[in-house]
C-alpha cells in the first residue's frame, strides 16, 4: 500500500511539473503552452456580410494543435470548418484573421481566482490567415481535432467540412504585468511548451 501511495505521489509530482506554466520571461514557451492547453478560441475576421462589410466580427471556434497531453502539440492551430459558417464566408473574401486563446478556459485561472482580464490569466493573440490544409497535412489536422473534439466526427457530412489551419504571422503574449510581449513565429515554433 505504501508503495502504491509513493507511486501515486510521484506521478502527481511529475504531472504537476509537466503542467506547470512557463515563467513570464519565456514568452514563446508561454504562447505554445496556452495554445496547447486550450480547446477553443475567438476568431476575428473582417466581415463580408451585408450591413457589416469591413467591420470586425468575432466568433468562437474549436481548435487543436495536437492531441491533449504533455507531448506539446505542433503549435499549429487547426480548425474544422464549413463554407456554411458566417466567419468562413468572411475568410473566403479576406483570409486575414486574428485568433485569441486564453487560460481562462482552463482550471488554472479558476484555481488562482484570476479574472480572465487579469494578465496573470495568460492569453495569446495570433494574427495571420486561415488556409485549407493540403492532403499531406489533413491526417495530422484530423488527429489533432478529433482527439479533442470527438463529436466532430459525427457532424453532418452534407455540410462539406474541411480541415484548415491558422498561418501565424504575428504573436502577442499577455501573461504578466507590464504590457504585451511580441514573439516571432520562428521563436514560437522553435520551443516546446
Amino acid at each position: 500500500m505504501a508503495r502504491l501511495l509513493l507511486l501515486c505521489a510521484a506521478s502527481g509530482l511529475l504531472l504537476a511539473a509537466v503542467t506547470a506554466i512557463p515563467p513570464p520571461e519565456e514568452a514563446a514557451r508561454m504562447a505554445r503552452y496556452v495554445l496547447h492547453s486550450c480547446d477553443w478560441g475567438a476568431l476575428a475576421t473582417l466581415s463580408a456580410q451585408e450591413g457589416l462589410r469591413g467591420r470586425p466580427f468575432a466568433n468562437i471556434f474549436s481548435l487543436s494543435d495536437g492531441p491533449p497531453g504533455p507531448c506539446g502539440g505542433s503549435g499549429v492551430p487547426y480548425l474544422y470548418l464549413t463554407d456554411m459558417e458566417i466567419s468562413v464566408q468572411d475568410l473566403e473574401v479576406n483570409s486575414n484573421a486574428s485568433l485569441t486563446v486564453s487560460l481562462a478556459q482552463t482550471p488554472y485561472c479558476r484555481k488562482h481566482r484570476y479574472d480572465p482580464q487579469n494578465p496573470l490569466c495568460a492569453h495569446i493573440i495570433f494574427v495571420g490567415s486561415i488556409v485549407k490544409v493540403n492532403d499531406s497535412e489533413a491526417d495530422l489536422a484530423k488527429k489533432a481535432l478529433f482527439s479533442r473534439h470527438p463529436e466532430m466526427e459525427s457532424w453532418p457530412k452534407d455540410h462539406n467540412w474541411f480541415f484548415a489551419k491558422f498561418n501565424i504571422t504575428n504573436i502577442w503574449v499577455l501573461d504578466y504585468f507590464g504590457g504585451l510581449k511580441i514573439v516571432t513565429p520562428e521563436e514560437y515554433y522553435s520551443v516546446k511548451p
